[in-house]
């Protein structure tokens, strides 16, 4: 069985390393800082830290687990053989989710050259803004999170590896918000209470069921890239599933986890319509022919094709901007265009006023020979 171990990681590890209260208090004055933002006798304190921090775990497994949470957690799900989970070619996967700040990265840093040693394989995901610097700042930090697992961790369920979330180590507010995301995604959420000899405590996923009646699957796929939506078009929409400014609303984290729980299922589907697109009867009729995550995939790229002809008032030059959908027009074929859904799928079409007006859908050879 091969797993994908996803651990909230704090700053205790580095912070506990600190020599004396001023330390701590200088420390704690800059706990929400970036690189750019940090002043240079932190950053030296924090060097220093790392070094210590890093010696620490070079003792005895009991010393190791005494001094971090989030290897207490790890020692704990190998049940404190940490060799089951690196058996060569079976190695599990873990990902430390630590905040965006000078000290979150440098503790998670420390964890993840400890388990590289052990012989895993260890990455720390890029989540741009992730800290308690202020309310903003964390709201967002969560939407990355959830994306950012929504992206990640469903293909490696389809691979057949089981999904643990270990939330021994982090900040409580982090911890909260990621033990409800993990009753969504994970298979276990593991927990080690303090004191001596504490075994794992272990939380299977629970059955959820979303209702499905108060989502409106246009407006929520079109909010999942990013979009605003008229407040009147989101009606029955329950308001803790949307971030609201005047009249118009996108999805807060808690509604773009809703819908990451749901959308497979809506947008595998009825073809949606979405503004600023045009369907001509050639599109649909090949649209026809799909189904599951193909269908999903074509749906969520037109949602992102609609949200970026919107926001940037129907010029195209978005979508040619866009790494992803890599928007060109075709030579010598009178104006036609087209824009990628998948690396070998494309959708062709035409430009009308600020709209587009979609031709074709299929594989890149198809719909170039014949767009």
């Amino acid at each position: 069985m091969r797993r994908v171990v996803i651990s909230t990681v704090g700053t205790s590890l580095l912070t506990n390393q600190a020599d004396s209260q001023e330390e701590k208090q200088r420390l704690n004055n800059e706990a929400n800082c970036k690189d750019d933002q940090i002043s240079s006798e932190v950053e030296g304190i924090i060097t220093k830290l790392k070094e210590k921090a890093s010696a620490k775990l070079k003792g005895t497994d009991a010393e190791i687990r005494k001094a971090s949470a989030e290897l207490n957690g790890v020692y704990g799900l190998y049940k404190g053989n940490l060799k089951q989970g690196t058996e060569k070619g079976k190695q599990d996967l873990h990902f430390l989710i630590a905040t965006d700040t000078t000290q979150g990265q440098a503790t998670a840093q420390i964890v993840q050259s400890f388990l590289q040693d052990k012989g895993f394989i260890v990455e720390i995901p890029p989540l741009e803004k992730l800290s308690t610097a202020s309310t903003d700042n964390f709201t967002h930090g969560i939407t990355e999170l959830i994306k950012w697992i929504d992206e990640t961790i469903p293909g490696y369920k389809k691979s057949g590896y089981e999904i643990y979330f270990n939330l021994v180590g982090g900040f409580k507010s982090l911890q909260a918000y990621v033990n409800t995301i993990g009753m969504f995604y994970a298979n276990e959420i593991i927990y080690i209470f303090e004191g001596h000899n504490s075994e794992v405590i272990t939380i299977p996923q629970l059955p959820i069921e979303v209702d499905k009646s108060a989502i409106k699957p246009a407006e929520f796929a079109l909010m999942a890239q990013g979009a605003w939506v008229k407040l009147a078009q989101l009606n029955d929409v329950p308001k803790k599933l949307l971030f609201i400014i005047d009249d118009e609303a996108t999805l807060t984290p808690w509604g773009r986890l809703i819908w990451n729980k749901c959308k497979d299922e809506i947008l595998a589907g009825e073809l949606l319509h979405f503004p600023k697109l045009h369907y001509l009867q050639s599109f649909t009729d090949d649209c026809s022919q799909t189904k599951g995550d193909e269908r999903v995939k074509l749906q969520e790229t037109l949602a992102k094709v609609s949200y970026l002809l919107t926001k940037h008032h129907g010029d195209t030059g978005a979508l040619k901007r866009d790494g992803g959908l890599l928007y060109e027009v075709y030579t010598n074929k009178g104006g036609v265009a087209h824009f990628r859904v998948t690396q070998g799928l494309r959708v062709s079409c035409t430009t009308s006023k600020e709209e587009l007006v979609l031709r074709r859908y299929g594989k890149e050879p198809e719909v170039n020979t014949n767009p």
